[in-house]
């Protein structure tokens, strides 16, 4: 059996219904009644009962049914593999997070990338934001998906998948934490905390650590820490304050420290990057599927 008389025999099994037969396969609807009718020459018997009500299969139509449905899985499969292969969806695929928010999307969407390209693996890592940009840049991620702006000339910057209003950690006790909500330019009363590092850009910091207010008031900056566990350990012990993604609190919510909405703060933006010179099919393939799981949820 050729592959267009199997995929015809078994649409039409499915359909039991010529029309709609035809409209699956693109074909016009005489075309599949020649089709079949040769498949059934060739065997020597009737495939499908028909009258002018209905279509069904004879029991010897079931049989080949049955035995051809593996057959085709395994004829998709091998078109897929050898497709892929072809693109590049081979090998391992290395995506870097810097946020558990965002982490769990990357892990629905490896899982279906691998469904998709089997001959292909996904790996997660968590990428430390006082090195924001060195796995990549040392080949050990093929994209990441971190707070953005990401404003580096050779990397290129691709879909939003997640937005997050903004709040400020601050101390349990301090005044702030009695407060509905919180501005920016409060920030001029208090001690802020930042996550650093020599790898970190100064336009990456001063975006989610200002030290100024959009009044022109200077915002007291604490020593900087290297991890962001660190910093919320601080704030617990009344060092300072920090701002955050509200969806942070699930995540790390402690009885030490309050989580105070921002009224007038930018949201924090998680979007896809990675480096210009890597961009591949296999690149493309994986955001693509992760943003379509994402969406409607996707800002």
């Amino acid at each position: 059996m050729e592959r267009h008389e199997i995929e015809a025999f078994l649409t039409l099994a499915e359909e039991l219904h010529f029309r709609r037969t035809s409209e699956r396969l693109g074909l016009a609807q005489g075309r599949v009644s020649q089709t079949i009718k040769k498949l059934e020459r060739r065997i020597g018997t009737a495939l499908f009962e028909r009258t002018s009500r209905r279509v069904a299969l004879t029991p010897v139509g079931r049989r080949l049914r049955d035995d051809l449905l593996p057959v085709q899985e395994q004829l998709r499969r091998a078109v897929d593999r050898a497709t892929a292969a072809g693109r590049g969806f081979t090998g391992v695929l290395r995506v870097g997070y810097s946020s558990p928010m965002v982490a769990e999307m990357l892990l629905r969407g490896g899982d279906a990338f691998r469904s998709r390209y089997p001959d292909c693996e996904v790996e997660i890592h968590e990428v430390q934001l006082s090195d924001p940009f060195g796995p990549m840049r040392a080949g050990r991620v093929h994209l990441q998906v971190s707070e953005l702006p990401v404003e580096e000339p050779d990397f290129t910057v691709g879909p939003l998948l997640r937005r997050e209003p903004r709040v400020l950690m601050v101390p349990a006790g301090h005044p702030f934490a009695r407060r509905a909500s919180v501005s920016v330019e409060d920030l001029a009363e208090a001690q802020l905390l930042a996550v650093s590092g020599e790898a970190v850009p100064r336009h990456w910091l001063d975006h989610h650590y200002p030290r100024h207010t959009p009044q022109g008031r200077t915002v007291p900056h604490a020593p900087a820490v290297t991890y962001w566990t660190e910093l919320l350990s601080l704030i617990g012990r009344g060092k300072g304050v920090s701002p955050a993604s509200a969806a942070a609190e699930g995540y790390y919510a402690r009885p030490d420290v309050a989580w105070i909405p921002f009224s007038d703060a930018p949201t924090v933006d998680y979007g896809f990057f990675w480096p210009t010179a890597g961009e591949s099919a296999r690149v493309r393939a994986f955001v693509g599927t992760v943003c379509e799981l994402a969406g409607p949820d996707l800002p």
